[in-house]
């Protein structure tokens, strides 16, 4: 894979949408590689509903960026690296609005990225996304904006949340001899917590993946207008 520069740009609405799952079977959605990174005994996957705009080279402000409508489904993960433990995402795959990241995912920059066809309906803090993807994954989430946070795993604590997920901003995706890394820089972080009133996963959703009562939905939040780059990390195996 060719080795790219940093990117920059705007995160216009990022969307963590967080589950709850047995450790036993989150493990086995992952490569001998990770494990599932623990929280009062849960294991923690999702998805990521992230729509970006400016995205160019941080080294060429002059040029256009352009925008799309993304999807990462993820892991919160740990891993041993020259002896030290490390933190954060395994995203087995990712979804995407652009033709371009399609074509490029996986071979310009890190991880295939499936075309989908993104539908996405926003006003007055009421959000309704979802996208069906080329190979038919399909996901919809109705949420609102709110004060109150209320989660199984986290309780009331937004700001234990927030650093959890803060925590994991290394993503490692499926690549060429290993997986290939993509780290996410914020120059802010803030999240707020959101009331989803819908929401289906043909993939959390499926029973033959994760059997009855092995995953459940804990908690949703929400970042708004941050710039941010996008830094390409090694690769392991």
């Amino acid at each position: 894979m060719i080795k790219i520069p940093t990117i920059h740009g705007i995160i216009e609405r990022r969307m963590l949408i967080n589950y709850a799952i047995d450790p036993v079977v989150a493990q086995s959605q992952l490569p001998a590689s990770f494990r599932p990174l623990l929280h009062n005994g849960s294991a923690i996957g999702g998805i990521c509903l992230i729509r970006l705009t400016g995205i160019k080279p941080k080294a060429m402000p002059f040029l256009p960026g352009i925008a799309s409508e993304n999807g990462a489904h993820r892991f919160a993960v740990e891993w041993d690296e020259n002896g030290v433990t490390k933190q954060g995402v395994y995203i087995p795959r990712r979804d995407t609005s652009s033709r371009l990241n399609a074509l490029a995912g996986g071979r310009i920059f890190p991880g295939k990225h499936y075309k989908a066809n993104f539908k996405v309906t926003e006003q007055n803090g009421h959000y309704n996304v979802g996208f069906t993807s080329s190979d038919a994954t399909t996901l919809s989430v109705k949420a609102t904006e709110t004060n109150t946070f209320n989660s199984p795993v986290f309780g009331s604590n937004l700001d234990m949340a927030s650093a959890f997920f803060k925590n994991g901003c290394q993503g490692y995706t499926p690549g060429a001899g290993g997986f290939d890394g993509l780290t996410l820089h914020t120059y802010s972080w803030q999240v707020q917590p959101l009331d989803v009133e819908t929401l289906q996963s043909s993939y959390f959703d499926d029973e033959t993946i994760f059997p009855k009562g092995s995953v459940t939905f804990d908690n949703a939040l929400l970042m708004k207008n941050i710039e941010h780059e996008w830094r390409v990390g090694k690769k392991i195996s």
